[in-house]
């Protein structure tokens, strides 16, 4: 039974994530900004630890990471996953503070976690890390660049990670998905709208329009790949970024 540690895993893709590795029979720890939404988890998975904590704040995050070691008595997987969009917006109007606040939760807040989980991972017979990075890591996005930023950086922290832990058995991969079903994909397409003058739906359609499967990222597919890096089966794999985007051909 494997011991799995979740940044933000009460919503979205993050909660899929903790459903699938549960349903597996994994020993799960949940870390989420929405105490709400961690009580929902608690009531649905019973035995699932969890804890409020604001990635990006080095104090909370070192103290997170020690709570989960102990409750879970050790640690096998790390999976990064918290993340925040940021703001639409051109690079000649943004705001600093939003442009800091995106790197200080996406890319120093994930770096925080690793830090303080290596060690421990370090003692795992089967030590894995999984960062969440996006199609954004892959491509330049117009009006979102602290987002796309830190994503492509997020991916040079995997190939460095997985050069460094090797050694020491440790994994680590990242994956990177398209455009993910849920509210975070609405946002996105409504500040796209905004920015642009277009319709929701005609920015829907843009937004599809450079994938082969024309619909969204199920949550769920998501999951699935993470409990296989995160596997025996996936032994082989560390290093590597895995797109699950519906085939996207942009250059």
């Amino acid at each position: 039974m494997r011991n799995v540690l979740i940044t933000a895993g009460a919503g979205g893709i993050g909660l899929a994530i903790a459903r699938a590795f549960h349903a597996a029979g994994a020993r799960v720890y949940v870390c989420d900004v929405d105490a709400a939404a961690l009580e929902r988890v608690e009531a649905e998975m019973l035995g699932v630890y969890t804890r409020r904590c604001v990635v990006g704040d080095r104090n909370e995050t070192t103290a997170m990471v020690a709570d989960a070691v102990e409750k879970l008595g050790g640690l096998d997987v790390l999976v990064n996953n918290a993340g925040i969009g940021g703001p639409t917006a051109p690079v000649r109007e943004l705001d600093p503070a939003e442009w800091d606040a995106v790197l200080r939760v996406n890319l120093t807040g994930t770096f925080d976690v690793t830090r303080c989980a290596i060690p421990h991972l370090m003692h795992s017979r089967s030590g894995v890390i999984i960062n969440m990075s996006s199609a954004a890591g892959r491509f330049g996005y117009a009006n979102r660049s602290a987002y796309s930023a830190t994503k492509w950086a997020l991916i040079g922290f995997t190939k460095t990670l997985s050069m460094e832990l090797g050694e020491h058995g440790i994994r680590v991969n990242a994956i990177a998905p398209g455009a993910v079903a849920g509210e975070r994909a609405e946002r996105v397409f409504q500040g796209r709208a905004q920015a642009s003058g277009r319709s929701i739906d005609e920015e829907k359609r843009l937004g599809l329009a450079s994938q082969s499967l024309k619909e969204l990222v199920d949550p769920r597919d998501i999951a699935a790949l993470a409990v296989y890096l995160a596997s025996d089966a996936a032994r082989s794999i560390s290093g590597q970024v895995i797109p699950i985007d519906g085939d996207m051909q942009r250059a």
